[in-house]
């Protein structure tokens, strides 16, 4: 899917992302990724949910985000609730959805200037 009128200026907007990966900035991502408004870090963590440890999530913690949106793929796919505990101890939202809501729902976050951090696995 293609994002429409997409303005990059405040910070890093994903373009589009589909089957073939993740678009940002003309450049297209195709393995486990991470996005700020001001970073992005490629070949980041898990390929898939069950995979997610808690190392994963200290490099998301990192960037001292308000809340965190994790994409699972093509489908929404919960890790292991321990890992949900370990962020409301923080105080941090953490969100998980498909792939294509997590682009959108950071993209809605990053232009609301929350400090938005989302971690995209590989499908």
């Amino acid at each position: 899917m293609r994002f429409s009128e997409a303005n990059n200026t405040d910070g890093h907007l994903i373009d589009a992302y589909g089957v073939d990966g993740i678009v940002i900035g003309g450049r297209r991502y195709r393995r486990g990724l991470i996005v700020t408004p001001e970073r992005i870090v490629d070949l980041w963590g898990p390929n898939q949910p069950s995979e997610l440890m808690a190392e994963h999530l200290d490099e998301l913690l990192a960037f001292s985000p308000q809340i965190i949106v994790l994409g699972t793929g093509r489908t929404q796919i919960f890790p292991d609730p321990s890992l949900y505990f370990r962020m409301m101890e923080q105080r941090i939202g953490f969100e998980i959805m498909d792939t294509g809501a997590a682009c959108r729902t950071y993209n809605i976050l990053m232009s609301e200037g929350r400090r938005v951090v989302a971690a995209f696995m590989a499908e």
